[in-house]
């Protein structure tokens, strides 16, 4: 080869080893830029995420906490919160956090809800006296009890089982133990509120619908209208609920209610009143018009609220079997069967909501062959009350995070 074609090739390949060198300084510097922002960007996210944890934290601790912060120098960063008030009636927040680290900007938003009593499955306060949890007894959703749990040979709980005592067995650990498939936590004090059927009434006057000055108070659902009476011999009148109770309080004050029919909307009936009062009786059956499992888009809900009881009447109608779909609570009574000693052997409380009471009350009596008199129970919980709740309904006092958005 000449000196000119080796002079040529030489050049050639310098050329060639020239590019692949601005090649790999050009990649490596993408790289290292790559590097920086997606360091930027994590510490900028986790600098939202702090900031969202901070404000849910104050809002625990303090429920009417709204203050955020500005400008508030974390970690490097800064750092903005605000707080959304998205439904004043029902108390919803959400909290936006953003962050800034190095001019690279993250945002996250969560929305809160007041924890309502209506998310449990059952939930008491005393357990009464010599009543046991057995093996014929499943629970499907959240349990908590402020009292001791009794159980007797390996009861069933599908959903989170609390209490703020302990478990007594009848027998031994081994022979009774619950079957807890979605875990067990002993210790977990959350009292019942003492006021929370009075705090209502002012939501009945805001846009409710509010019967005072009557001994009792006849109320038959027919889905989108209500039926009401103040003796067993008067006429009904008849109303449009979304006009007469737009924000689906119905309150009876120093009453007792007569509670049946078919609910089509988001409805509570509440009854206060002294010892001789406030008492809900169902005289039959209580169901929505779009039944969840049928309707998967149903939205009807209903709360039953008593100051005192919520109790089945003893009438020819509920001799066999009762439908009920609502979330029950009673604040200072119970749920349960009215003459549940005496009254015949009357099928099933199919009861499809939950349970949540101060006592609890006994629907019938047993013996080793079964039912001798009252009801045998049939309860399965209403799974949107994970995260809907009828209108006005007691809450817990604290918020639960229902969405989290990064």
């Amino acid at each position: 080869m000449s000196g000119k074609a080796s002079l040529l090739v030489v050049a050639g390949f310098s050329l060639i080893f020239l590019v692949i060198s601005v090649n790999f300084g050009s990649v490596s510097n993408r790289a290292v830029d790559n590097f920086v922002d997606y360091s930027n960007k994590t510490i900028s996210h986790n600098i939202a995420i702090s900031g969202a944890n901070i404000a849910a934290n104050e809002i625990y601790l303090d429920p009417t906490w709204d203050d955020g912060f500005q400008n508030l120098s974390y970690q490097g960063g800064s750092l903005d919160v605000e707080v959304i008030v998205v439904d004043a009636f029902q108390n919803i927040r959400e909290i936006v956090s953003t962050a800034d680290y190095n001019s690279t900007l993250s945002t996250v938003k969560v929305t809160l809800s007041p924890s309502k009593f209506s998310k449990f499955a059952y939930f008491s306060v005393s357990e009464g006296e010599n009543i046991w949890w057995t093996k014929s007894d499943t629970v499907w959703g959240p349990f908590h009890t402020q009292d001791y749990m009794r159980v007797y040979r390996h009861p069933v709980f599908f959903g989170k089982a609390t209490t703020k005592r302990k478990l007594i067995y009848y027998t031994s650990k081994t022979q009774d133990k619950p079957y807890f498939f979605s875990g067990f936590e002993r210790g977990i004090n959350l009292p019942l509120p003492d006021d929370a059927v009075d705090d209502i009434e002012p939501m009945a006057d805001d846009n409710g619908l509010k019967f005072n000055g009557h001994d009792t108070v006849y109320i038959n659902f027919e889905r989108d209208s209500l039926k009401f009476r103040f003796s067993y011999s008067d006429p009904d009148t008849v109303i449009y609920l979304p006009t007469a109770a737009p924000n689906g309080i119905i309150f009876a004050k120093n009453s007792v209610v007569r509670l049946k029919g078919v609910v089509s909307g988001q409805y509570s009936v509440v009854s206060s009143g002294p010892s001789d009062k406030g008492k809900i009786y169902l005289d039959d059956d209580i169901v929505f018009d779009k039944d969840p499992n049928i309707y998967v888009n149903s939205t009807d809900l209903l709360g039953i609220i008593a100051k005192n009881e919520v109790l089945i009447t003893d009438n020819s109608a509920n001799h066999s079997d009762i439908f009920i779909d609502a979330s029950i609570y009673t604040e200072t009574g119970g749920f349960g069967a009215e003459n549940y000693k005496n009254r015949p052997v009357s099928g099933n409380i199919n009861l499809r909501g939950g349970i949540i009471q101060h006592t609890r009350r006994a629907v019938g009596t047993f013996n080793q062959y079964g039912p001798e008199s009252g009801f045998a129970k049939r309860y399965r919980y209403d799974e949107r009350l994970r995260i809907a709740s009828p209108p006005g309904f007691p809450g817990t006092g604290s918020y639960e995070i229902v969405a989290w958005l990064e």
